[in-house]
């Protein structure tokens, strides 16, 4: 609904209508966001436009949705998953080594049973 750009020189946030073109600094934001609008201590809000207008849809927002559906489409399925019941829970696999036993602890140093070299 609105395009903020930041002057960092003037220490100026500048409020105005949708921008057609992306600019460094610039931020599309929501009307609500847009008029919640708030600025650090000691910088200034310039506001361009106090309402704002929706834009009208154009080539480039549809041309982007079928890129959109076209990408979705082309998308690989990922690892199947095995169909479980509605309220059932598939356990995690187990991933992990029960501890080896240990046969005496000197300091942070412990001796675990094994063959001796």
């Amino acid at each position: 609904m609105a395009t903020l750009t930041y002057v960092y020189a003037d220490s100026t946030a500048v409020l105005g209508p949708l921008a057609t073109q992306s600019e460094p600094h610039s931020y599309d934001l929501c009307e609500e966001h847009a008029h919640r609008l708030t600025a650090p201590r000691g910088w200034e809000v310039v506001r361009l436009a106090t309402e704002f207008v929706p834009a009208p849809p154009s080539a480039d927002d549809i041309e982007a949705l079928a890129d959109a559906v076209r990408e979705a489409s082309r998308a690989r399925p990922g690892p199947s998953v095995p169909a479980t019941r509605p309220g059932t829970v598939t356990p995690a696999p187990v991933t992990h080594r029960l501890p080896e036993p240990e046969l005496g602890r000197r300091g942070h140093l412990r001796v675990l049973p094994g063959e001796a070299d």
